[in-house]
Parts: C-alpha cells; sequence; structure tokens
C-alpha cells in the first residue's frame, strides 16, 4: 500500500520571496477566494497565532475568516497584509504602465 502525504504549501514558503510570489500569483488570479486561501496558506507558514497577534484578530477568528467557508472583509485583508509585513499596491492592469484615467 502508498502511503501518501497531504500536499501543504505553508510547508514550502521558506522566505519572504517565496511568499511574495505565492501571494502576487494568488492575486492575479483575480479569484478573492483564491487570494483568500493563498493568505491563509503564507499566515500558517509564518505562524497563525503570530498574524492574528499582529494583526489584532484571534487565532480561531483568524483561521474562520481565512478558510473556504470565509469571506473576509477588506479591512481585515489590509490587517493581515500588513502582520505579514506587506502592503498592498495598484498598479496599471495592461502592460503599457498608463491608467485610463490618465488617458
Amino acid at each position: 500500500m502508498v502511503n501518501l502525504q497531504k500536499y501543504d504549501s505553508a510547508a514550502y514558503l521558506k522566505n519572504d520571496e517565496a511568499i511574495l510570489i505565492y501571494l502576487q500569483e494568488a492575486i492575479d488570479s483575480n479569484d478573492p477566494k483564491m487570494v483568500s486561501h493563498a493568505l491563509g496558506v503564507v499566515a500558517r507558514a509564518r505562524g497563525m497565532s503570530q498574524i492574528a497577534r499582529e494583526a489584532g484578530v484571534s487565532r480561531e477568528s483568524l483561521y474562520r475568516t481565512l478558510s473556504d467557508e470565509g469571506n473576509p472583509e477588506f479591512g481585515t485583508v489590509m490587517k493581515i497584509v500588513r502582520a505579514l509585513g506587506m502592503k498592498l499596491a495598484v498598479a496599471p492592469a495592461n502592460n503599457d504602465n498608463s491608467c485610463h484615467a490618465m488617458a
């Protein structure tokens, strides 16, 4: 019988560069559930208790918020991102570095 272990992305996010690339891929998917899931994976990689403390939420609340059934408020997402030592940024969606408002 083959003994398979459950794959956990958090085990492979060992440095800031890997975490940044992982989160950027999730954001680039334009799928809010994927972004929420990725934030949860990164929070587990960094330590859920520490991230919850730095974000000002309980560990249980953080788990619930970032679960597959969770629907985090934007303010909570910003707190989590800040607790991860990162920030949200805005960039043009197209490759010519221009914004519609600037055209």
